[in-house]
């Protein structure tokens, strides 16, 4: 028979509760043993029952041996671990500084490549900053062409296309010329043609008496 997943909340039911306390307790001490045979494991479990009562197990001979060497090892996991604290939020601390140390700077050039807070500045900064604004100009220059060339290529492509769609319409035009053209009386090339749209009855000829 397969049993059912224990769910892990608290056992309502007194007796219950204290028939399961007994059995895992069992084999939580011998889970214990084991360990500490087959591996040379130190181990040390304490268990109070819900009464107060006091379980226990050592591996060694005193069960205070383990525990002091517990707390002296707790103490020095607890001193690297506020060390490592320290440590990082020195390092934050430093990083945070250089980041602002940087966008001052940054800030700085920005203001003299527009032209401000350059009183104090040098001939040979003044020059650099000169050197910076020709480079400068010389890249948007250059982007810029790039951009008219682009757009004179487009036009060009779409002259191409207007112009095709120009001689289309010509030869649909001169087609339909022609076809309104009767077949037994041909037009030489320099002949006009005259059209005219009349409404009303046909004209009749008059009776000669």
């Amino acid at each position: 028979m397969v049993r059912g997943k224990t769910q892990m909340k608290r056992i309502e039911n007194a007796s219950s509760r204290q028939v399961t306390f007994s059995k895992r307790r069992s084999g939580l001490l011998k889970k214990a043993f084991e360990l500490s045979v087959l591996c040379d494991a130190e181990v040390a479990l304490i268990i109070f029952s819900p009464s107060g009562r006091l379980y226990e197990f050592s591996s060694s001979s005193q069960m205070n041996n383990t525990i002091e060497r517990y707390q002296k090892n707790a103490k020095t996991l607890a001193s690297l671990r506020i060390t490592e604290e320290v440590y990082v939020q020195q390092k934050l601390k430093d990083e945070a500084a250089d980041s602002y140390k940087k966008l001052e700077i940054l800030e700085d050039a920005k203001r003299k490549l527009l032209g401000e807070s350059i009183d104090s500045c040098s001939v040979a900064e003044l020059v650099q900053i000169e050197d910076q604004l020709e480079k400068s100009l010389s890249k948007i220059r250059a982007r810029k062409n790039t951009l008219f060339q682009e757009q004179i290529h487009q036009l060009k492509q779409q002259e191409v296309k207007l112009m095709k769609v120009n001689t289309d319409l010509k030869e649909k035009c001169e087609m339909l010329a022609m076809s309104s053209i009767p077949i037994s009386q041909p037009l030489s090339p320099d002949m006009e043609v005259e059209t005219g749209l009349f409404i009303g009855p046909p004209k009749t000829k008059a009776a000669h008496v």
